[in-house]
């Protein structure tokens, strides 16, 4: 079993490269610390990061995870043309890049008529929101989930499956610069379970989804935020 694991140098995508080499499968990193280097800021750094990753499979690679992302606050108050840089920056680096890799790997299973599975790391915020800083994050993240389903609808009868991730807040550096803008205890007191969840929490579910979940499970989107957003 070959994964490309995207952003796996640190936080989730640390912790999920190492939960899924701990079982067993042959884990292709993205990242500057880790892996193949590629800056999703590039349009051109999927295409390249798919060939290299396939060149270093061996021509075939069985499962997708994409959790490479930024989180950078784009205020309103902000120039008009510089808030919309960040925002076309955003989108590219956390939902166009996916969506190019999702394309290249189910292109590739079709190709070689053979199943796949791709797990998306979206958030919490494509279905709450986010703060008024981060409309480009809440809409990326929506587009993920958006696009995961369609996915999964369009390509279950050739045995290619999508499951996407929707944590809430985790504890990673991301993370905690947010919490410390925001007024962490404020934030933690809308998180029922008191906690933020660790990264490995949602390595373990993004475990599950690539090498475990049944196939009827394909669609579903999973959440993992301390029940501070239940649908």
């Amino acid at each position: 079993m070959t994964i490309l694991l995207t952003g796996s140098s640190r936080g989730i995508g640390a912790a999920i490269f190492t939960s899924l080499q701990g079982a067993g499968a042959t884990v292709i990193g993205h990242g500057t610390a880790s892996g193949i280097a590629a800056d999703f800021a590039d349009p051109a750094a999927p295409r390249a990061l798919w060939d290299a990753a396939l060149e270093q499979a061996g021509g075939a690679i069985d499962v997708l995870v994409n959790n490479a992302g930024v989180f950078e606050a784009n205020p309103l108050t902000r120039d008009h043309d510089d808030w919309v840089a960040d925002w076309e920056r955003t989108l590219r680096i956390n939902l166009t890049a996916s969506a190019e890799l999702c394309r290249l790997a189910v292109r590739h299973w079709e190709e070689r008529g053979t199943g796949g599975r791709i797990v998306n790391i979206a958030s919490r915020a494509a279905y709450r929101g986010d703060s008024p800083a981060h409309w480009h994050y809440a809409a990326a993240k929506a587009g993920m989930v958006a696009m995961t389903k369609t996915i999964a609808r369009g390509y279950a009868k050739e045995g290619i499956l999508a499951f996407a991730i929707c944590p809430g807040f985790t504890m990673t550096g991301m993370a905690d610069d947010y919490l410390a803008s925001r007024g962490g205890d404020k934030l933690l007191a809308d998180i029922p379970l008191g906690r933020v969840a660790d990264p490995e929490e949602v390595a373990a579910v993004a475990r599950f989804c690539a090498l475990e979940a049944p196939a009827s499970m394909t669609g579903a989107v999973l959440d993992v935020n301390g029940a501070s957003y239940v649908r």
